[in-house]
């Protein structure tokens, strides 16, 4: 084992720009006063952890600092005599160290408990048996010491001299089960349990068959260590489930949320009874309601999610969903987004009725708060599940619907249009419902604030208003909305009554103006913010075309031809039907004034001219032909999508199932619990060894089929064959560390001193410790680690030199220059998925961009894109659908994710030159859009190193 690689206890924050003093002024200092002495035993301390070995000093420590009974010097003494080289260059403990061990032996036997306990600390740490075999029958007297602190590290000290060095102790087990038995302080029961679950299993299961009745009044530190050995017991022998499991049972009423979340989790692994499993879930859901930190319910509510998964378990969380519910009091939002899906997914048609009243409930609660930032998404994530509710339950729909109309007039323009989407959908799909929606679509349509949702309204009017009553309402509503015609000259009137002299206000009554609604509006000439009045009261769609926003007036167009056209084959009479196409007529010729007038802050854009013109003359003509564009093929076109975007979600729907459904193939082999040996019935893996192993960071990922993918893979060479030198290094990356793993080589006949890995780093790498130097016989090798944070997704470099010293040289410090190591962004970056209109908003919003040119060797639009998906680790967003079939052009969103949450978009944009003949490559562009300038280009890196493909 390297020097490099021993276990360091103590970690020690060193001011770097220190000078470091020199040997003799240490010793002056520490023959000085207690302060002294102090100051120079942190030198002395700092200066060995650096490598120095001070070997001159050890006797003047032995004679004027260890007598000392100040406190401080004594803890600093445990830590120098920690890391201080104990013994020879061969291996012999030196001498001075017998007078060592006499000290600690007297302070064994110390009257201060402090003093005791914090001995028998660093005794766990010693690893020469020679020091502790004196020290043992002090030790062992610890054991009946009057205060727990000395208690619980007497057995801490046993349990690790019994696992180093059994020879010293071999009666240990038997020693600390009569202690147990006596003890009644919880944190030496405690470790004194813990001690038995590792040195003598059996010991301990006898110790808790004898209080298994007792076990919910243990404390909580006890209870823990409990359901760790029962877990540990049941895993490795399930015959013993039946004798444990009501302990479990019991656990999971304990007053510590800790012990009840550990219960319940092993509760799981040991039964798969829905009595248990209902247990151990509501047990959950309590612990979610109950704790107050965020990242707790987070943590639970996956355990929840992960219930979920087994198919023989989801059955019995259905029956929970209205508990699951209760957690929608947490303000967090990433909380109420997870449960909101949970109980999606768990939903049935046994509980959707109780699920909508509470997310109705929910959902009116909303609209009232203000406060807090994160109330519009919460509405917003609300209307989605009932949406989500109503489309695979439709006999909901007629419950949800008048609620979220009111969402319309919304000022959160997100929620209302997710509301806007769901009643489009419901009015497509549930013929019986429509009357019921055109009527509460009237009544809400004048509160209508923001112009997006205005065209929306005015879409769904116009095309599902079937009856001359509906239709001679919308347009009631379209001039109670347009205001006073035409518009031209009612607002230089307007503007010409305002700028009257002010004299005439002190002789007559203020001006009265009659609005549309039959209401009188005074008008003072002393208005001191007449501007904002005037903004007051015109009407909404009047608002939006002087705000020089005339698409909505383009959509307003095709609503009145598809109204006008429907109204003439409804009604009979001529002069009713001239009437009113003359009235629409008119609202779209005084509009088109409008736009080329100079009133509005925008003119009016070509496009929105055509297409107003275009309805002017279709009106103008009425042809069957129209008539059957304007109202058949629009809605022709909505159902189509629609019935797309189902297939989408059932073809999901089904892939997760048949993920989740667990498959018996007919040959495979029946197990029988008799037949079985042992240790093949926990086909499970150790659940605590598995976090312990990713707490680590040495979470054994399963390779790839293909042999390539293996850990040579990632190793880098350093340097050449021919360098004094030979390095290479595997680099590991594991979530927030990269953890590189240097081989070093000598290939010199020379002994190297002093070598070390200097190491420095590009971008968001931060090196979190300097490797220590050091010493390599001719021809030898050794492994150094480094350590290395990562803050953000982008792509680093780390290099640096290997600096030695050859023995007897007298020349300066020899170098080795390091090749560069280039972390690669891919391990950072996951496939996520967004809605659409999520996706839109991104791209609005972030304002790093970067344009990558294709240029590629695939002649296949669709390989191309899954050669940039599968190498860029992204998630197509674009639909199979609308990507399968050919004409030569395509275009698709992709989006991911980093594990540091940072968004990155891209937009692809290829053809096939067809000009060019078969062979031609693909061409076009990538655009890609991220938050932070280095996700942007880091992938915009990636995407041009990658986009050629391979020859095998």
């Amino acid at each position: 084992m390297t020097a490099a690689e021993n276990v360091c206890y103590t970690l020690i924050n060193v001011p770097m720009d220190s000078e470091p003093p020199s040997e003799i002024s240490l010793k002056n200092d520490l023959k000085g006063d207690v302060k002294l002495k102090t100051e120079a035993l942190k030198k002395v301390i700092i200066m060995i952890l650096n490598g120095e070995k001070l070997p001159g000093l050890l006797m003047t420590i032995i004679r004027f600092v260890l007598p000392l009974q100040d406190h401080t010097i004594k803890k600093l003494l445990l830590v120098f005599w920690e890391i201080v080289p104990k013994t020879t260059p061969d291996g012999r403990l030196l001498q001075e160290m017998i007078l060592v061990c006499d000290a600690y032996r007297k302070d064994l036997q110390h009257p201060n408990e402090f003093i005791r306990g914090s001995t028998l600390r660093f005794l766990c740490k010693l690893k020469e048996a020679e020091l502790l075999e004196p020290l043992m029958p002090a030790i062992r007297a610890c054991l009946e010491h009057r205060h727990s602190y000395v208690r619980r590290n007497a057995v801490l000290a046993i349990y690790t001299i019994y696992r180093n060095f059994e020879h010293l102790i071999p009666d240990a087990p038997e020693l600390i089960h009569d202690f147990l038995v006596n003890e009644k302080d919880a944190s030496c029961k405690r470790n004194a349990f813990m001690m038995l679950i590792h040195a003598d299993q059996d010991r301990a299961l006898d110790y808790l068959s004898t209080c298994i009745d007792q076990v919910q009044t243990f404390g909580d530190i006890l209870q823990l260590v409990i359901v760790e050995l029962i877990y540990k017991v049941c895993h490795a022998n399930p015959s013993e489930r039946a004798r444990f499991i009501r302990c479990i049972y019991n656990l999971l009423q304990s007053s510590s949320p800790a012990v009840k979340y550990e219960a319940a989790g092993t509760l799981v692994t040991l039964s798969s009874a829905p009595t248990a499993i209902k247990a151990a879930a509501q047990c959950y859901i309590d612990l979610i309601i109950k704790e107050s930190d965020n990242n707790v319910k987070l943590i639970v509510l996956d355990r929840l999610i992960e219930l979920k998964e087994h198919p023989s378990h989801e059955r019995v969380l259905q029956d929970l969903v209205m508990d699951i519910l209760r957690v929608l009091s947490t303000p967090d939002l990433e909380v109420r987004k997870k449960t909101l899906q949970l109980a999606l997914d768990l939903v049935s048609s046994r509980n959707v009725e109780e699920l909508v009243i509470v997310l109705k409930k929910e959902v009116i609660k909303t609209n009232n708060v203000t406060e807090h930032e994160d109330t519009d998404k919460y509405r917003q994530l609300l209307v989605r599940t009932l949406h989500s509710c109503s489309v695979r339950f439709p006999d909901m729909a007629a419950n949800v619907i008048p609620v979220l109309m009111e969402f319309l007039s919304d000022n959160n323009e997100a929620a209302a249009a997710d509301v806007l989407e769901f009643v489009r959908e419901a009015i497509q799909r549930f013929d019986n419902l429509r009357p019921l929606i055109v009527e509460k679509m009237l009544e809400v349509f004048h509160a209508i604030k923001s112009v997006k949702i205005y065209r929306g309204a005015l879409w769904i009017l116009g095309e599902y208003c079937s009856t001359k009553e509906d239709i001679q309402s919308v347009m009631t509503e379209v001039r109670r909305s347009l205001g006073e015609i035409p518009i031209v000259e009612s607002e230089i009137k307007k503007e010409t009554g305002e700028l009257k002299p002010e004299e005439e206000v002190s002789v007559g009554p203020a001006q009265k103006l009659v609005t549309e609604m039959g209401t009188y509006a005074t008008q003072s000439a002393l208005s001191s913010s007449r501007p904002a009045k005037k903004e007051e009261d015109r009407p909404p769609l009047r608002g939006f075309l002087l705000d020089g926003d005339f698409f909505v007036a383009a959509s307003l167009a095709t609503t009145l031809t598809k109204i006008a056209l429907r109204y003439v084959s409804l009604v009979q009479e001529k002069k009713k039907q001239n009437s009113f196409i003359a009235e629409a007529m008119l609202l779209m010729a005084t509009i088109l004034h409008l736009g080329k007038s100079s009133l509005p802050k925008k003119p009016i854009t070509d496009d929105d001219v055509d297409r107003i013109s275009l309805c002017l003359k279709v009106l103008s003509e009425c042809s069957p032909l129209m008539n059957d564009i304007f109202n058949k093929e629009c809605r022709q076109s909505l159902s189509h999508m629609l019935s797309a975007k189902l297939e989408e979600e059932k073809l999901s729907q089904k892939k997760e199932s048949e993920k989740r459904n667990v498959t018996v193939q007919p040959d495979d082999p029946i197990s029988f619990m008799q037949l079985t040996a042992k240790n093949e019935m926990s086909s499970k893996e150790d659940q605590f060894q598995l976090s312990l192993l990713a707490a680590m960071g040495n979470t054994q990922r399963k390779e790839a089929a293909d042999p390539l993918a293996s850990k040579l893979n990632k190793v880098t060479q350093l340097t050449g064959f021919s360098d004094p030198v030979y390095a290479e290094a595997y680099v590991h990356v594991n979530q927030y560390d990269i953890v590189l793993d240097v081989l070093v080589v000598n290939q010199t006949s020379d002994t190297l001193q002093n070598c070390t890995l200097e190491l420095a780093t590009l971008g968001d790498l931060k090196l979190v410790e300097k490797p220590s130097p050091l010493t390599l016989a001719p021809h030898d090798f050794a492994n150094i680690k480094a350590n290395v944070k990562v803050a953000s997704t982008e792509n680093g470099i780390i290099f640096g030199n290997i600096v030695y010293d050859v023995s007897g040289a007298a020349s300066d410090r020899n170098c080795v220059v390091l090749s560069d190591i280039h972390i690669d962004i891919m391990d950072y970056i996951q496939p996520a998925s967004c809605t659409d209109a999520e996706f839109r908003q991104m791209w609005a919003e972030f304002e790093w961009e970067n344009k990558v040119t294709v240029n590629t060797n695939i002649i296949d639009l669709n390989e191309y894109l899954q050669h940039i998906l599968k190498s860029t680790n992204m998630k197509c967003l674009t639909p199979e659908k609308a990507l399968s079939g050919y004409c030569g052009f395509m275009a698709a969103n992709l989006y991911a994710r980093s594990i540091f949450g940072e968004d990155a978009l891209a937009n692809v944009s290829i053809e096939k030159p067809i000009h060019l003949g078969p062979e031609a490559p693909v061409t076009g562009h990538i655009r890609i859009r991220a938050k932070s300038q280095g996700m942007a280009l880091s992938l915009g890196d990636k995407i041009n190193l990658s986009q050629k493909k391979t020859s095998l």
